[in-house]
């Protein structure tokens, strides 16, 4: 059974689906020739927040992949690494694609790094910290959990939601973040159905198993909820310059180019937290609230 679900996620199903399918012809992830709008690039409040926003996805994109690279070794079949080092191609890509990112809002290369340090959300940085020292225990069953159903399973509902806010007023990103779904939709995939197809094959496991993602999760909420706090000034002063000028973008019945911080949070946690219990329940798992 398990043999069957694999051969989905075989190298050649790789190929043919994304680097010979929905990416063929694209350029760092978009379309040859788009650039970041110059409403975005003349507006220093618009500029900053849109660096603040891709070093987040740098900082999840940089740990998924270490965790996947890692976890190539630790995987128990043959079929699991090849899928892990498909994945791992996704994440450098991904990687990729979200730095050239910062060098179009015109972060310059040598100064990538301290830019990162001084925008990166330090619940994702513990979040990291804990999913890596999992992998580099050769913990396959926990950097699973943590990757491709925690990080990568609450990161599709963010990357969704930011392609709803996108794809009228900055196509560019909005396409770079449509590839970026289809690899996650794979990701996450690959991750409820092993972990799925393990719990029925030892539901002894289970236990165990809902600990982890109830230790993971914590992090992850942590670094939603830390971002809109400390944003939320920002976020208002984005919404209030463009409130007139911005097209709809509505995400599971909300305007998101007329929603307020917390009106976005709300959305977020829901959409977040809502497809996350759905995914958790697909492969045999109960939500707990996580504890600090």
């Amino acid at each position: 059974m398990m043999a069957d679900f694999l051969m989905g996620y075989s190298i050649q199903s790789w190929l043919e689906s994304c680097p010979q399918g929905y990416l063929d012809g694209t350029d760092y992830g978009h379309q040859a020739g788009e650039k970041e709008p110059e409403s975005l690039l003349d507006n220093e409040t618009f500029r900053e927040d849109a660096i603040r926003t891709t070093v987040q996805l740098i900082a999840g994109e940089r740990a998924a992949l270490a965790a996947s690279s890692g976890l190539v070794n630790a995987a128990p079949d043959d079929p699991s690494k090849m899928f892990l080092a498909t994945q791992t191609l996704d994440e450098a890509r991904h990687v990729e694609i979200f730095t050239q990112r910062l060098y179009d809002l015109g972060v310059k290369k040598d100064e990538l790094d301290s830019v990162i340090s001084t925008y990166v959300n330090p619940n994702l940085v513990k979040f990291a910290e804990v999913l890596l020292e999992k992998v580099d225990k050769q913990d396959f069953i926990a950097g699973v959990v943590g990757q491709n159903i925690v990080l990568e399973g609450m990161a599709f509902s963010v990357f969704e939601m930011m392609h709803a806010t996108n794809h009228t007023n900055n196509p560019k990103f909005a396409h770079t973040l449509s590839g970026t779904i289809a690899d996650e939709r794979r990701h996450v995939g690959f991750g409820e159905n092993r972990i799925g197809s393990l719990i029925q094959a030892h539901p002894e496991k289970k236990e165990e198993i809902q600990k982890i993602q109830q230790e993971m999760t914590y992090h992850m909420l942590a670094t939603f909820t830390d971002s809109f706090k400390t944003n939320e000034d920002i976020i208002e002063e984005v919404q209030a310059q463009t409130m007139n000028d911005s097209a709809p973008a509505v995400f599971h019945g909300v305007d998101l180019a007329r929603a307020d911080a917390r009106e976005m949070e709300a959305v977020l946690a829901n959409t977040v937290l809502g497809e996350f219990k759905t995914r958790l329940g697909r492969i045999g798992l109960e939500y707990l609230s996580p504890a600090a």
